[in-house]
Order: C-alpha cells, then structure tokens, then sequence
C-alpha cells in the first residue's frame, strides 16, 4: 500500500465516515450491530463519531455483520490499515526538540522486552559512541547538545537482563565513515565489545551475502506489537499486526544469513583493523 503523510491524518475520519455510512446503507441500528459484534452501543457510537479508532478485529467483524461487498470491505480495511499508522515527519521533531523523540524512544524500549533492530545503512544510536552519535546529528539545524546526551542515556538500556536484544547489520551500516579512521575503529571495537552482553545478540551481513531481498530500510520491532521504519524525512510507525508480522518476517530472513558470536567478533575486528592500517 503507498500513501502519503496526509492520507494517515484523513484515514481515521474518512474510516469512521464509511462504517457509520455502511451501517446506515444496511438499515441496522447501532444497538442492532453493537449486538452482531459484541460490543457496547456505547463503543460502536465512539467509533462512529471518531472518539475511538477500531482495531481490525472490530472493523472485520463490523464489515461481516453488515454483508459488506467485497469490494467496499478491501475498501475500508485498507482505511483501517492506514488508522493504524502513524507518520512522525523529521521536520516535526525538529520543531518539537530532538531530545523529546528520544524521550519517546526510551519508553518504547522500557515497555519492550523482545527488540530486534535491522540497520542497513548506520549504526543506531544504542550502540553508538559519543563521536558518531554528535557526527550523525551533525545534519540538524538544531542545538543537539540535550539530544546527544539523551541518546547516550538510553544506551544503559542494554544491560536490563530482562530484555533481549537483536541487532542486524549490513557491512555498509559498520563501515560508513560517519567519523574519522581512528574514531570508526573504536566504533566498531565498541559493537565487538557489545556482542559480549548476555542479553545481546550482534548480528552482521558481510558484502556478497546472497539475499533475495533487498535492504530498504532501517527498522525496529517491539515485540510484536508495533515497528517503526526510518526515511530521510521522517519515520512511519505500524500499528498494523499484518505489517508488524512482515516486518518479523523480514528481519527473520535476514537473520537466518547473518554471522552472530566469534564469527562476527572476527568480521568487526577485520573492519576495525582496516580503519586502523
């Protein structure tokens, strides 16, 4: 599905307007349908009037209990897909304050226990030491002194044992030169040092890995409740439990060909040396 950032604003309202049309196409009331579905009359009003997004189960079992035509249903559960996305533009967050998105960030991961992140094109801010965290923010036109000092805050994170971490790197991600030689290859003696924690899997993709595939975006997963995808303008958050399901699907496939443990100790140290020669 392609959309742009204005269609996730409209989708909620254009969704409520076509269920509370559909209903009223088919003569029921909303006491009737509330009953179909196995909801409150109250519940179904809020979702009429906007109060309240449905999630897909409700707008399916709304869609049945109508006899939706098969063609308005594809209609409206594309609108229900895109109620459950959310476009975060860059231009916002500058506006906002950096440092309030990683505020946002931190609760994500104190919320999740199962994180598994998919970086084809830089290191994450987790992972990052404080040169390449200031040299990755070096684009903004804002003051980024609060918001690199948030990322790096967020790093303690990683040493909750009740979480699990995953991270996926493409040999592009560990080896853009964000920073000088020497300070890339203490970034990637850092990532070799952070393979090390219990609770931390480092997984990489040297070049000429056949994958059928292509990397086209950084991501995160949480759990299996939400992803997040990064663009140059923005970041698209799915809600969505088929688009969360494909972005896992994804990540699994890249895993099942990735190096983990010595192996990609022995690849990082290989980079690091590079940097250094």
């Amino acid at each position: 599905m392609t959309f742009e950032p204005g269609e996730l604003r409209q989708s909620k309202a254009d969704l409520q307007e076509a269920l509370r049309a559909l209903r009223r196409r088919a003569g029921r009331t909303q006491a009737w349908l509330a009953q179909r579905c196995n909801m409150s009359q109250t519940k179904l009003s809020n979702i009429e009037t906007g109060r309240v997004t449905p999630s897909l189960v409700d707008v399916e079992l709304i869609l049945r209990a109508l006899d939706t035509p098969a063609n308005l249903a594809a209609e409206v559960s594309g609108l229900a897909r895109l109620a459950h996305t959310e476009w975060q533009s860059k231009r916002t967050s500058w506006r906002r304050g950096l440092e309030k998105r990683q505020c946002e960030l931190a609760a994500l991961e104190a919320e999740a226990v199962t994180l598994r992140y998919f970086l084809p094109a830089m290191v994450t801010g987790l992972l990052a030491t404080p040169e390449y965290v200031r040299a990755s923010l070096g684009h903004s036109p804002v003051d980024i002194s609060k918001t690199v000092a948030k990322k790096l805050e967020r790093q303690t994170v990683l040493h909750d044992d009740k979480k699990q971490f995953t991270f996926l790197l493409t040999e592009q991600a560990v080896r853009w030169a964000v920073v000088p030689r020497s300070a890339m290859a203490t970034q990637i003696d850092q990532l070799a040092a952070l393979s090390h924690l219990p609770n931390v899997r480092m997984g990489v993709l040297p070049l000429g890995t056949a994958l059928e595939r292509g990397p086209m975006n950084t991501f995160t997963v949480y759990d299996q409740r939400l992803a997040t995808v990064e663009t140059f303008t923005g970041r698209i958050v799915f809600q969505d439990a088929r688009d969360v399901a494909e972005h896992l699907e994804v990540f699994d496939r890249y895993q099942r060909h990735a190096s983990f443990g010595e192996e990609a100790r022995d690849l990082l140290s290989s980079w690091a040396d590079q940097y250094r020669s």
